[in-house]
């Protein structure tokens, strides 16, 4: 038993030396390294900027749809029709709120998977082997938001 033991720790061992000599020896050259800072170029982009002002009006929209109801069921007298109101009110509200965040949300996909594309293409034309957000890397890297950031909207 112990030989087995011994004979499998023997093969583990040789395996991993194998392993370890074949990787040092295909390693002559170091990684490029690039870093990118996904805050300036958010910040910078055209298409961010557009999608916030769209969101604050359709926000505006919906707040005057609030206080419209707000308005109209203070009005009211009969309890009947303000529960009815309320409802539809609140059915209403809801829907818009729903469309808003859906459309938010696929919009702020389409951008986050463009800026990836263009620095996932720029990376490669530039002949980057990693590309890592500035926020995480202490240390190290060529900086090439600015050159991402010609490229983005």
């Amino acid at each position: 038993m112990k030989k087995k033991v011994s004979f499998l720790f023997l093969c583990l061992m040789s395996f991993a030396l194998g392993y370890s000599i074949n990787n040092i020896a295909v390693s002559d050259t170091a990684p490029k390294i690039a870093i990118v800072d996904l805050q300036k170029i958010l910040t910078n982009s055209t298409q961010v900027k557009q999608l916030k002002a769209d969101q604050e009006k359709k926000i505006n929209e919906m707040q005057s749809t609030i206080q419209k109801a707000q308005q109209e069921i203070a009005n009211e007298k009969d309890p009947k029709k303000v529960s009815e109101l309320e409802e539809k009110y609140r059915n209403q509200i809801n829907l818009q709120k729903v469309a808003l965040d859906e459309e938010y949300n696929k919009k702020l996909s389409q951008i986050d998977t463009e800026i990836r594309t263009t620095v996932t293409e720029k990376a490669k034309s530039l002949n980057y082997n990693l590309v890592l957000p500035k926020n995480v890397v202490f240390y190290g890297g060529e900086d090439i938001t600015d050159v991402i950031a010609k490229d983005i909207k």
